[in-house]
């Protein structure tokens, strides 16, 4: 199929401002599907009037969520700033607000309920998101050369925002890992046998440690069952698994349940926040362990626990 010249252009001024490959797809989506409401024509042509006229579609013809919404502005804002070199001012739109929604947390029973009808890597990831406090894409981007057994921590490189960050390795789940790397081991030497054997990493990674993309301590934790050409550079390389993969496990972990709450892989990390305050656990230790900027963030857990009523009670109870 016939690549876009002007699409490729905006993946290439992406690429080059080192935004991720999951923003790259969101942005070049809702470019793409601005240019098509637009009939098709150059937006060197098009300005306030288009946008908002696509805007307002979403919102009001799509109805999308408020975050899809401000996803697709800023990837229209992009476009224009960085392709087009024009600044959008004067919009008669600004972006909508998300709603803020406390957290769906599990008591840790409805948590180890959950992963006991989880098997296999499926169970491990979850004890790792619930044990840990992981990010679902977090959890899957982990390295063999991440755990630390004898320190007993994780340490997750590039974190939300970039950041890198340590937490907890839960003792309980030494073990497993350790069958867990076992399996990788064995696909390892499989793939180096077959002459390959490339681990998957980011651009600068590739070009700063080339000796060692066949190392071992490289390799995901969680590896896809197939090979796959890098989006970057081009070479066959073992990517980890998909979240998708994760998402439906852990939907038919849920039916087998007697819980009736929205569950999500985030809905094991929040637990695990709450569970730490519940415990005793100081604020500013959860926010370190979740890798929060701000404490405000973190904040939202004693809300959910009724930290913030601690002291008070109810009139009839007296």
């Amino acid at each position: 199929m016939n690549k876009s010249p002007f699409l490729e252009s905006v993946r290439i001024e992406l690429r080059t401002r080192r935004y991720s490959l999951k923003t790259e797809k969101a942005y070049l989506h809702w470019i793409k599907r601005f240019i098509l409401f637009n009939d098709k024509r150059h937006p060197e042509g098009m300005g306030n009037v288009e946008i908002e006229r696509f805007l307002n579609h979403l919102a009001c013809n799509r109805l999308v969520s408020a975050a899809t919404q401000n996803l697709a502005l800023c990837a229209i804002i992009f476009l224009y700033r960085y392709i087009i070199k024009r600044e959008i001012k004067g919009l008669n739109y600004a972006s909508s607000q998300v709603e803020k929604a406390l957290p769906t947390v599990l008591t840790h029973d409805e948590a180890i309920k959950i992963i006991s009808h989880l098997h296999g890597k499926y169970a491990l990831i979850a004890n790792m998101l619930y044990g840990s406090g992981l990010r679902i894409n977090e959890a899957l981007s982990l390295r063999v050369k991440d755990l630390d057994f004898n320190q007993g921590t994780i340490f997750v490189f590039r974190g939300k925002g970039k950041k890198d960050r340590y937490t907890l390795l839960p003792k309980t789940l030494y073990q497993p890992l350790q069958l867990q790397i076992d399996d990788v081991k064995r696909v390892h030497k499989r793939d180096l046998d077959d002459g390959f054997g490339m681990a998957s990493l980011p651009p600068s990674l590739v070009r700063k440690y080339k000796h060692a993309v066949k190392d071992f301590a490289w390799q995901y934790l969680f590896p896809s069952s197939t090979r796959c050409v890098h989006p970057y550079d081009n070479y066959v390389c073992r990517h980890h698994i998909h979240e998708t993969t994760f998402r439906k496990a852990l939907r038919t972990a849920l039916l087998k349940t007697d819980i009736y709450k929205r569950v999500k892989a985030h809905t094991f990390r929040h637990s695990f926040a709450t569970e730490l305050l519940r415990a005793g656990s100081d604020i500013r230790t959860v926010q370190t362990l979740l890798g929060h900027e701000d404490v405000k963030t973190t904040q939202i857990y004693t809300h959910v626990i009724g930290d913030t009523f601690a002291f008070t009670s109810s009139p009839i109870d007296k």
